[in-house]
């Protein structure tokens, strides 16, 4: 996967290895299912196609006492798994959903699944 700036992952994390490890079990689980460039930038890692399709960022940078280490957002559509932490709809039809990671196990088949969907819908 290029990255899209001159940001890498390990500027992004800044040394804290759990995150890292999270952000690479995302990484190597999209890499099974297509291609994908990301972007980094200060506030997440964005993941693409021709657009983008997940996220993955620190609530710590945001929040006083974050309930997971790493989230990832995804899907456009509505998904009713009730592992999402939060599910929210910016604009109306279209939808933003919330995953806490707190561990590489968390990236199961039905998180691969959802990626894959979701990466299907970018091309």
């Amino acid at each position: 996967m290029p990255l899209g700036t001159a940001m890498t992952p390990d500027e992004f994390f800044a040394g804290n290895a759990l995150l890292a490890r999270l952000f690479q079990a995302v990484r190597a689980a999209l890499e099974t299912i297509g291609d994908t460039t990301i972007r980094v930038t200060k506030s997440q890692i964005a993941f693409r196609r021709r657009r983008n399709f997940a996220w993955v960022w620190m609530p710590g940078q945001y929040l006083k006492r974050p309930a997971a280490p790493l989230v990832l957002t995804a899907l456009p559509w509505r998904d009713g798994s009730p592992r999402w932490k939060e599910i929210v709809e910016p604009v109306a039809g279209r939808f933003t959903h919330h995953l806490e990671l707190h561990a590489v196990a968390d990236i199961d088949d039905e998180v691969i699944e959802w990626l894959r969907k979701a990466w299907e819908a970018a091309a």
